[in-house]
């Protein structure tokens, strides 16, 4: 039987249509790929969740890596900002026993000083370092994964063009060393990585872009169908279309 090809639109038309609500990538399976962090984000929230008495993640999305630990401290609160994720949080963290509180990306964290003995927080769209610092109590850990300078830039550029160097340079560790000292925290580890990322058909693309709304903002797939359509050609000529993602840990502790 002869290998069917799918079309360009075939592939736009499914990825433009498939819900994208919560942070589960599972649809790209296949399609898409990404290396992961060597030090196991998920795993090390895990083992310091056990440890934990009260704590808060930050920013849960859907919930989903939350959901995962095994042990949850007696306290578990989490926060989210887009309505779509916090109907699936709480669908996933209610009967674990986590409570799920409403609250804007920059507004400030509505819960009272010196709260949780442990801070989480995956890929935050901003840190508010002042706020994290201020809901911990004295002894308490910060622990994050957060996107890295000019991640997936490959992709971002082929769709705005070359980006100038203080956008590149936004999200460095550095940066965040420097704002979570100024916040009173000392920062106790802090890594970067660089991760291959490929995409193997355009409809990889269009659902990532979909999901992952600050890579291309204002991202449609009618606005940019002749970069789609270019891009299209490419992989089908060359094969996977290769970005690098960044990503860095960093865990601060709040002074005793």
């Amino acid at each position: 039987m002869a290998l069917v090809t799918r079309t360009f639109d075939d592939l736009v038309t499914e990825a433009d249509s498939v819900p994208v609500a919560g942070w589960d990538f599972s649809w790209l399976d296949g399609r898409a790929s990404e290396e992961r962090p060597s030090w196991g984000y998920a795993r090390s929230m895990a083992v310091r969740m056990a440890d934990a008495d009260a704590a808060l993640d930050i920013q849960t999305g859907g919930g989903e890596v939350l959901a995962g630990v095994d042990r949850l401290p007696r306290l578990t609160v989490a926060t989210e900002s887009w309505p779509p994720n916090i109907v699936l949080a709480n669908r996933l963290l209610r009967p674990r026993g986590v409570t799920v509180v409403a609250t804007a990306d920059d507004a400030p964290l509505p819960f009272a000083d010196d709260s949780f003995d442990l801070v989480v927080c995956r890929h935050p769209v901003s840190t508010d370092w002042a706020e994290i610092a201020r809901v911990l109590q004295p002894g308490g850990t910060y622990l994050s994964q957060e996107v890295g300078p000019a991640s997936v830039f490959e992709l971002v550029e082929w769709f705005l063009g070359p980006q100038p160097p203080e956008v590149r340079h936004t999200r460095h560790p550095d940066r965040a060393r420097t704002a979570a000292e100024a916040a009173g925290l000392t920062v106790v580890d802090l890594r970067m990585e660089s991760l291959r990322t490929e995409f193997h058909d355009i409809g990889a693309v269009v659902y990532f872009l979909r999901k992952v709304i600050w890579m291309v903002p204002g991202f449609t797939v009618d606005r940019y169908r002749p970069r789609l359509r270019a891009l299209h050609d490419r992989i089908q000529a060359d094969g996977p279309f290769v970005a690098y993602a960044t990503r860095f840990l960093v865990e601060a502790r709040k002074p005793s």
